[in-house]
């Protein structure tokens, strides 16, 4: 039965930051305080998921997560699950979509290390390694700052064994960021760069119009992109339906979207998208996440599965969704493959064939640094 469920803050070093708008680019190695949320039942096991404190904040967990979640069985994942999704109708929006994901993570994490098992397999097993596509971090002003760079990098991923390659352009506060026609000349370069062989996608994050987007998603046509990502805010279905049903490329969605599998779901029935989208950081966790799989199979959907990390591993290594795992984000100037000094290897090592096998750990395949953790320990609460 669980007895504990906790956070810990500990300090760490990272070579990356986030800038005003939310995108993460390189930096200078420094010092910066992560969190995991710790789940312990009465064997002594406890289950472990990295997560953003702003978004499982101590009154979420004291008041919605530990009620649930206090003296019951940890394998009953999808009860608790559901009981903990409605508690997010009266938590006034501070129960999140992302806070419930780590919870769900946490206790995937759990009972596959009472089981011996990697998560994937206790989940699944359908396979165990997938193929990986080079995720970009979004354009800047050093690295990433014009066509060339994108065309030099391309080439460099595919050098060490990538055979598919997402971009993410400019963003804000880059200055004359978004922009269509620098778009067109960054995924043009890179097309020209790696040849007709290596798939490529372009994430355009959000901030286009119907007829920007439609623009933009015509070029990628004419330069054999495989999918066109998020160009335009989410929230309008009616807009990706209306992209869809004029573009020949594929439109993959919603990334970010709030509401779970039920929000996918109506993405399907309302045609928006030709590919779905989910992953378990952003759509509530393991569990909804593989309901989505399940609710793109059946509409015979591909599902590919946002974003890097153990969680996305699970869901991908249980299923046979989705062709690729996001690995990223990738900028010339970051070693994605060093390890941070709170873990003692990556979950998600990259292969000559471009290729992630999936983790062999019990649980969901993080390897922590826990003597780390231990000493750089900030509080727990």
């Amino acid at each position: 039965m669980i007895e504990r469920v906790a956070v810990r803050t500990f300090t760490t070093t990272a070579c990356t930051a986030v800038d005003p708008e939310g995108h993460r680019h390189p930096a200078p190695e420094h010092e910066v305080t992560e969190a995991l949320l710790e789940i312990t039942d009465s064997d002594g096991v406890t289950g472990y998921c990295q997560i953003q404190p702003d978004h499982l904040r101590p009154a979420v967990l004291d008041k919605h997560v530990w009620p649930v979640l206090r003296g019951q069985d940890p394998w009953d994942r999808e009860r608790l699950w559901r009981l903990m999704a409605r508690r997010q109708r009266g938590s006034g929006g501070g129960f999140t979509d992302r806070a419930l994901g780590f919870v769900d993570t946490a206790l995937w994490d759990l009972v596959a290390r009472k089981a011996g098992l990697p998560a994937w397999k206790l989940a699944g097993g359908a396979r165990d390694r997938i193929p990986a596509y080079g995720s970009t971090m979004c354009g800047d002003t050093d690295g990433l700052a014009t066509p060339g760079d994108y065309a030099d990098f391309a080439k460099h991923l595919v050098s060490i064994g990538y055979r598919a390659i997402k971009l993410h352009t400019w963003m804000p506060p880059v200055p004359g960021a978004p922009s269509v026609s620098r778009d067109i000349e960054a995924c043009r370069a890179v097309r020209e760069a790696v040849g007709p062989d290596v798939e490529l996608m372009l994430d355009a994050s959000h901030w286009y119009s119907r007829l920007d987007a439609l623009r933009l998603g015509r070029a990628l046509e004419e330069l054999g992109y495989y999918w066109f990502e998020e160009p335009m805010e989410e929230a309008s279905i009616s807009s990706y339906r209306w992209l869809a049903d004029q573009l020949a490329i594929p439109v993959i969605g919603p990334e970010v979207a709030w509401g779970k599998h039920l929000t996918r779901a109506e993405w399907v029935t309302a045609g928006a998208c030709d590919i779905l989208r989910a992953g378990p950081a952003g759509a509530g966790g393991i569990t909804p996440v593989l309901k989505t799989v399940h609710l793109a199979e059946s509409f015979n959907l591909e599902c590919e599965i946002h974003g890097n990390g153990t969680a996305s591993l699970v869901v991908l290594g249980a299923t046979d969704a989705g062709r690729w795992y996001e690995r990223g984000l990738l900028h010339p100037h970051v070693d994605f493959d060093r390890v941070p000094p709170h873990r003692n290897s990556i979950a998600d090592p990259l292969d000559e064939n471009g290729e992630v096998p999936l983790p062999v750990l019990p649980g969901i395949g993080d390897d922590w640094n826990f003597e780390h953790i231990g000493s750089h320990t900030v509080e727990t609460w």
